[in-house]
């Protein structure tokens, strides 16, 4: 059911921006924009704090943090994290690798948070900016009205009663509902990538020694890789990231069990996780990766997840989905207040919303590949690749920082050698090819 009932319980608001969604992006983008001076009203279908994977944060995280005004408070519930550590069955050692020593040695740390507080950090954060946040209240129906003049959505109250919610402008910041981009058939399976997750929380797993304690470790296994995020509580995350064949053969086996099984098959975190005691329910996600055919339309955007998500391997959806909401507040100010130029502000936004996914996939597609694997655990600086596939990794991939000629050289280095060892690339093109079939071809069970 999308619209109330005859004789429903109903209300009616208007605002400037409806924002639909209350995680990092629209939560950001309802502030940034209340300080602009816009009526903005925020619609969050859960209660904070809800829980919500993907904790790990990257340092081109913290000057946005800054520019909120929430940097203290998220400093205060994160774990430090200088670094990330790369962990593969295929080689005799461990790699780890410092942020301080990519390109900008101003970015040098990040934090590994717990979602159920960060996100509610920034909503409230929202809410002391002068947005006004409902929580609890569902987005059933938009309906765009003719010429770009605006939109009318009909929203459900958990208590069961309907508002009607006339804006100038939408965000859509649903995330992985994607509610525009479902309802506009927008949204495609990522034809070049294809994983599920399987994840939960641990406590009493061995960390690294001191300033290390709270890097993220990535382990590759044969079926996918593994994360293992510290946090400040004690509690560390845990999860696997796989190809959808692999999530068959769960079969009859509980999440628990199949999450279990699965670690069993990596011994190094086997061993992290011995008297590790589970703390939290196991989940899945399936589809994990999907991209929409566009970014916006003439009062509307889609931000973070809403409009793509590809592979968490390298922690990058939450400075992704803060970025977009910067980006957003710009374009709609410019729509709003400026419409003569309304269609170059949203060609910017499109343009920067493609850039960090951009980036991150080209690593993405290939991470798992024997070749990139190799470059990662034995990096080398020449030409400054290593500095820049740092700055990568750190979320520095908006122009601020020199990266490109580097990134270049890294990428051609990655083909000569995969042209060196050609058939090695060859088996491992065909059995990518065969990992990242639909879903559906491979019956993967989730939930």
């Amino acid at each position: 059911m999308n619209t109330p009932l005859a004789g429903a319980a109903t209300a009616a608001s208007r605002c400037d921006v409806l924002v639909i969604g209350g995680g990092p992006a629209g939560s950001t983008a309802a502030a940034l924009l209340a300080e602009r001076g816009f009526a903005v009203t925020l619609l969050e279908k859960a209660r904070h704090p809800r829980f919500h994977i993907g904790e790990s944060l990257l340092p081109a995280n913290l000057p946005l943090l800054e520019k909120l005004g929430v940097a203290r408070e998220v400093r205060a519930i994160g774990m430090e994290k200088w670094g990330a550590e790369f962990v593969s069955p295929w080689h005799d050692h461990t790699q780890t690798f410092e942020f301080a020593d990519a390109l900008d040695k101003s970015m040098p740390m990040a934090y590994q948070v717990r979602r159920a507080e960060f996100d509610e950090i920034l909503i409230r954060n929202a809410r002391r900016k002068q947005a006004r946040v409902v929580e609890g209240c569902q987005v059933r129906h938009v309906d765009f009205l003719p010429g770009n003049a605006g939109a009318r959505a009909q929203a459900l109250h958990e208590d069961g009663t309907w508002e009607t919610v006339e804006s100038r402008f939408v965000l859509d910041a649903s995330g992985r509902d994607t509610f525009l981009a479902s309802r506009f058939k927008a949204k495609r399976r990522n034809p070049r990538h294809n994983s599920a997750a399987i994840y939960a929380h641990f406590s009493g797993a061995a960390r690294n020694p001191g300033k290390a304690e709270g890097n993220i470790t990535i382990y590759w296994f044969e079926h996918g890789w593994f994360w293992f995020i510290p946090l400040a509580d004690g509690a560390t995350s845990v999860g696997a990231v796989t190809w959808p064949y692999y999530m068959k053969t769960r079969q009859k086996r509980s999440l628990e069990q199949f999450l279990r099984d699965t670690i069993a098959l990596c011994e190094p975190l086997s061993r992290r996780l011995h008297n590790a005691r589970l703390v939290s329910a196991v989940e899945a996600t399936g589809n994990f990766s999907y991209v929409c055919d566009h970014t916006h339309g003439g009062n509307y955007l889609l931000l973070g997840d809403a409009y793509t998500f590809i592979d968490p391997v390298f922690s990058s959806g939450v400075m992704l989905a803060m970025n977009s909401a910067f980006a957003a507040a710009e374009a709609v100010e410019t729509c709003l207040r400026q419409p003569q130029q309304a269609a170059a502000a949203l060609k910017k936004f499109d343009q920067t919303l493609r850039i960090g996914p951009r980036e991150f996939s080209w690593f993405i597609y290939r991470v798992t590949n024997p070749t990139l694997r190799d470059m990662f655990m034995g990096p080398r600086n020449i030409f400054r690749v290593k500095e820049a596939l740092l700055s990568v990794l750190a979320g520095d991939v908006y122009g601020r920082t020199p990266i490109r000629m580097p990134l270049l050289m890294f990428k051609g280095i990655y083909y000569l050698v995969s042209l060196r060892h050609i058939r090695r690339t060859l088996k491992a093109w065909r059995m990518r090819i065969h990992n990242i079939r639909a879903a559906s071809d491979s019956g993967a069970p989730v939930h």
